[in-house]
């Protein structure tokens, strides 16, 4: 598989060799529809907790007597049944929202999600991507000089001042090849890669 080389003008310069297992996989919607869901489901914290029938504060007196009112019997107002009463099933803040992916599956998974990015002509290669300063003026001329507007930047180490400068830049993330996640491959409309990252990815995922 051979992936666009792109100069700091943004124009294509030459192509690099890459290897098909991972960047010319076929696309497999279900599977990455499953991966991505599984990330945003694990990186979900249980925040949320309601209160059962015996944590509602409140009497746990009989409101009426049980026969001669002409009302439904009832024994205490904690009953789910009424309003203020407790849940019947309450959310606890100990709750799992966790999704298994093995390794294989999510292997596949990212490999799918590069070879259609690839395809749709969203991955570009770049021979080394960095600022002299850590200023975002300086990136955001860099990245404008390109043509590019909101992008994904992976590289094979993170470079302090590119990382800086990144991060008043809204629709500009850079991480390193460790860090890559299905989600931030799947939002961004352009994802740079440097060639150092390129063979890294090829010696993690693979």
């Amino acid at each position: 598989m051979e992936l666009k080389v792109l100069n700091d003008q943004g124009q294509s310069a030459a192509t690099v060799q890459a290897s098909d297992a991972l960047f010319a996989r076929e696309y497999n919607e279900a599977l990455i529809h499953q991966l991505v869901t599984a990330y945003l489901a694990n990186a979900r914290s249980a925040n949320r907790a309601q209160k059962g029938r015996a944590e509602v504060r409140g009497s746990t007196r009989k409101p009426w007597r049980q026969k001669g009112t002409g009302r439904a019997r009832s024994g205490m107002a904690s009953s789910p049944i009424w309003r203020g009463g407790g849940k019947v099933f309450p959310n606890s803040p100990d709750e799992n929202f966790g999704h298994k992916v093995n390794r294989k599956m999510y292997r596949a998974g990212v490999a799918a999600i590069l070879s259609q990015l690839a395809r749709e002509d969203r991955l570009a290669v770049v021979d080394g991507f960095s600022v002299d300063a850590p200023k975002t003026k300086l990136l955001a001329q860099k990245l404008k000089g390109m043509g590019l507007d909101s992008v994904l930047v992976i590289t094979d180490e993170m470079d302090e001042n590119l990382y800086l400068s990144s991060r008043n830049l809204p629709h500009v993330l850079v991480l390193q090849v460790s860090e890559a996640d299905p989600v931030s491959l799947v939002r961004f409309p352009k994802v740079l890669v440097t060639r150092a990252a390129v063979a890294k990815m090829e010696e993690m995922w693979q």
